[in-house]
């Protein structure tokens, strides 16, 4: 994350408040690159200051990340996800985060969708190809909340706890991101040695 981007999105929420923050986290839950982390920690320190309170923040948070998640399952759902790979390089949505996207979802399949939402660079990828493969929208939904809940709660808390230690804060949440690949790579490590060994061992037994 860069720090022009944390302008970017702080500004956006000062002159626009509450809809400028649902605009920036629907956009973030399709794919592109605006960081959820980011909205919801300026937007717990807005609340520190009194501009919001908690419950709203966290209701406009999860609303729009499912309001996002739905136009992405969307897009797969009907069909329009070549249209997606073709042109959405211009909003940094890559053909390599929509195959890595799916690959993940047809090895782990409705798993995905909750551990994506709560992982910074795969959560907004898994809806498209959730939507590809007709998951019942209704239980897509109930995955979706199951996972971006909790992420959208605990970054706006944070963003409210810090107060006036937020802007120190801010200028290390590129490290977030690093621990979320960090937590991907554990995952898919584990999951590959339950496959590959697991049954190796079993059989031994």
């Amino acid at each position: 994350m860069t720090s022009s981007l944390v302008s970017f999105v702080t500004h956006v929420i000062t002159t626009l408040g509450m809809p400028g923050m649902f605009v920036l986290l629907l956009a973030a839950s399709c794919g592109i690159p605006i960081s959820s982390e980011a909205v919801m920690l300026f937007a717990g320190y807005d609340t520190y200051k009194g501009h919001f309170s908690v419950p709203e923040i966290i209701i406009v948070g999860v609303a729009a990340d499912l309001t996002g998640a739905t136009i992405a399952y969307a897009i797969g759902y009907f069909g329009m996800i070549e249209l997606v790979a073709r042109h959405g390089a211009k909003v940094h949505i890559t053909p390599e985060r929509l195959a890595r996207a799916e690959h993940w979802f047809a090895r782990y399949g409705a798993t995905a969708v909750p551990i994506s939402r709560v992982l910074p660079l795969v959560r907004a990828y898994t809806s498209f190809p959730a939507g590809a493969a007709r998951m019942p929208y209704a239980r897509f939904l109930l995955l979706s909340l199951l996972g971006g809940l909790p992420w959208m709660a605990a970054w706006g808390l944070l963003g409210y706890e810090l107060g006036p230690s937020y802007h120190s804060v801010q200028n290390h949440l590129h490290y977030v991101d690093y621990v979320g690949l960090a937590l991907v790579v554990a995952i898919v490590g584990y999951l590959v040695y339950r496959w590959r060994y697991a049954p190796r061992q079993q059989t031994a037994e």
